[in-house]
């Protein structure tokens, strides 16, 4: 694995611990220095969006880290801290945690791989370059990805184009999954307001999502976890748009964000002559209004936090349209492999079937996975840090939240994408050693008995690095 520089990152980790301590999480979220902020709302509210099983309690409110005092030692002995990285031997950590990779709940296949992020050397290993089902933490991959081909600033548009005389209009999708009614509204207003300065007040609207190619549906099925992959939706496809986790989902969410556009046109004085139908532009169209996504480094940090699948699989087809392959599922898993390699990551054995992990076909190593989160921390890839800053808080934050209990040693120094599918259960992130240092690590495990057993025994291994 290439060397990497994370001393700034350790030094960012460690007062991401001291602002836990402080009880900072439960009033604004897990701000990163001040990178977050798009999103301070959405983290108030609590609205996690799971993958696939991964529904939990409601919110709690959040008592301090009890290993933020380690912390803060760290910070004040940074040269200690390097000292201590050298002097830790590989065997020392394997006597830690070969027992716990043993457990039963972890099933009979388990992989492992912890990097030392400062150094880049592989502190321990366990089957890290065999293939495994990744579940979730694929989406770890697809936000390197998209944020890679992209960059962090990048927003994606849904606009309104409108035919020379304004009497005809198409609602355009552009792949913003994140779309919610308000957004709509706002994008309602614009165009009411052009309308109404060209004299129209009524048109015949129409809706165009061939930006998209290929299958709509999952190949799961229909699953309450993934709308169809439509490139225009309102709140990914709920029947209610404030529920959180699995939920009911619309069958054509398409044609739901027309009709709902169509409403509130009606609202704003603009009538419709005909009802709302799929169609695209007409010829001589030009752009009448728009609304633009959070930047895309808010966007991955929403499909990591909460294990979002339906901007996941919208993260992969952006990257698809920006390097030319079709934004499909088979487009966009070439688009993030290809990306992927431009990184010079190891992709042996990887295949990548969708951007969510929900597929069984998806493969990812150990040691490719601990890769990502290397070049996340590389500090000549700032725009990857996304990547890190958006991965759950043990005991504070998305799919975490409920799993570390107050007196954990990993509580708030573990940060974690989780993975669950049935007899499937990952677990890989970063984690703030006891003696200041960045660890990234992976955990997969198939055959797993229930997620009952499984993930309690994956955050022992996560909280063992912390302890």
């Amino acid at each position: 694995m290439p060397e990497v520089r994370t001393w700034q990152l350790t030094a960012g980790a460690a007062v991401v611990g001291l602002a836990l301590a402080a009880g900072a999480v439960a009033a604004a979220g897990p701000w990163d220095s001040g990178q977050r902020k798009a999103e301070r709302d959405w983290a108030a509210a609590q609205s996690p969006v799971g993958g696939a099983h991964h529904e939990r309690p409601g919110p709690k409110d959040p008592a301090p880290a009890p290993s933020a005092p380690g912390v803060l030692a760290a910070l004040g002995a940074p040269s200690n801290a390097t000292a201590k990285s050298s002097n830790t031997a590989p065997a020392d950590l394997a006597k830690v945690l070969a027992p716990l990779l043993g457990d039963s709940g972890l099933g009979t296949v388990r992989t492992a791989c912890v990097v030392d992020l400062a150094t880049g050397k592989r502190l321990y290993g366990k089957g890290a370059s065999d293939p495994m089902t990744p579940a979730s933490t694929i989406k770890i991959a697809t936000s390197v990805a998209a944020l890679s081909a992209l960059g962090p600033d990048h927003r994606i548009p849904t606009t309104v184009v409108a035919s020379k005389d304004a009497r005809q209009l198409t609602l355009v999708g552009g792949g913003d999954a994140s779309l919610d009614t308000a957004g709509l509204r706002t994008l309602a207003d614009r165009t009411a307001r052009a309308l109404r300065d060209r004299g129209v007040a009524s048109v015949r609207l129409t809706y165009d999502t061939s930006l998209y190619k290929g299958a709509v549906r999952h190949p799961i099925g229909p699953n309450r976890n993934i709308a169809p992959v439509s490139a225009l939706m309102v709140g990914e496809g709920r029947y209610d748009e404030r529920s959180t986790g699995p939920s009911d989902r619309s069958g054509d969410p398409a044609g739901d964000a027309a009709r709902a556009f169509e409403r509130l046109l009606k609202d704003r004085g603009i009538a419709s002559s005909a009802a709302s139908a799929p169609g695209r532009p007409a010829a001589g169209s030009a752009l009448l209004a728009k609304v633009l996504s959070v930047p895309l480094s808010a966007l991955v940090e929403r499909t990591l936090t909460n294990s979002d699948n339906d901007i996941a699989e919208a993260l992969a087809r952006q990257t698809a349209i920006a390097t030319g392959e079709e934004p499909g599922f088979e487009g966009g898993g070439r688009a993030v492999t290809k990306q992927l390699a431009k990184l010079k990551l190891p992709l042996t054995g990887a295949r990548i079937a969708d951007g969510s992990g929900l597929n069984r076909n998806d493969r990812l190593t150990a040691d490719l996975l601990t890769a990502l989160l290397a070049r996340a921390a590389d500090p000549d890839h700032p725009e990857l840090r996304p990547v890190l800053t958006g991965l759950p808080i043990a005991g504070f934050s998305g799919t975490l939240q409920s799993r570390y209990t107050e007196t954990s040693p990993g509580t708030g120094l573990v940060r974690a994408k989780t993975g669950t599918l049935t007899g499937v259960n990952t677990l890989a992130g970063t984690v703030v050693a006891p003696d200041g240092r960045l660890l990234a690590f992976a955990f997969l495990a198939a055959n797993t008995p229930s997620q009952e057993a499984a993930q309690p025994a994956l955050d022992r291994l996560a909280a063992a690095l912390a302890s």
